[in-house]
């Protein structure tokens, strides 16, 4: 019963190992390898594919790439910090050529009232994770990093730990068979 209870506690565990592992790199590693950015989405605006607290990992794109019904993150003002993530809903140019974006969020029952500016494109939307955002939020830059190095380094040391438990539980077992092999028998009775 107690070697049942062990192995379902240690199956248990290894599920939530792989579950946080999993959410590390989706939500920290694979961003951060591939030059993309995750954004927290704060509003309702882009419901029912993006609600809020939907984790959107963008990645940078050429302006001319991006057609009618992509997702992009933009900045509402160039250079300043405060980003939107709507669906482009159509392009346009200016009278010096530069391209433009119409945007709108799918939730939404009018165009975005400014038209976003190539300077303004953050990017367009890779993929996403629903409720990461939350947590995203919860920390900031430096916060986060320290919480990605905390959480490995318990995951490696419990995978370190078990591993150490599993191959002392092997020697003692070996150990246990090899004395009984020692031990003289009792001759069989005749």
């Amino acid at each position: 019963m107690t070697k049942q209870v062990s192995r379902v506690g240690q199956a248990v565990a290894w599920l939530v190992i792989l579950a946080v592992s999993a959410v590390l790199v989706v939500g920290v590693l694979v961003p951060r390898v591939a030059g993309a950015t995750p954004y927290t989405v704060l509003t309702s605006s882009m419901e029912p594919d993006l609600p809020a607290g939907t984790l959107a990992v963008v990645k940078p794109t050429d302006v001319e790439e991006i057609e009618a019904g992509t997702v992009v993150t933009y900045q509402l003002e160039s250079g300043r910090p405060e980003v939107v993530t709507h669906r482009v809903v159509a392009q346009g140019v200016t009278a010096d050529g530069d391209i433009v974006l119409q945007t709108q969020g799918d939730a939404n029952d009018i165009p975005d009232r400014d038209w976003v500016r190539p300077v303004q494109v953050k990017g367009e939307l890779w993929y996403s994770v629903p409720y990461l955002g939350h947590v995203n939020q919860l920390l900031n830059g430096s916060q986060r990093q320290w919480v990605v190095y905390a959480v490995a380094t318990l995951l490696l040391g419990y995978a370190l730990a078990m591993w150490l438990a599993a191959a002392l539980d092997r020697s003692q077992r070996r150990k246990e068979r090899s004395d009984e092999a020692s031990r003289p028998h009792a001759p069989a009775p005749a």
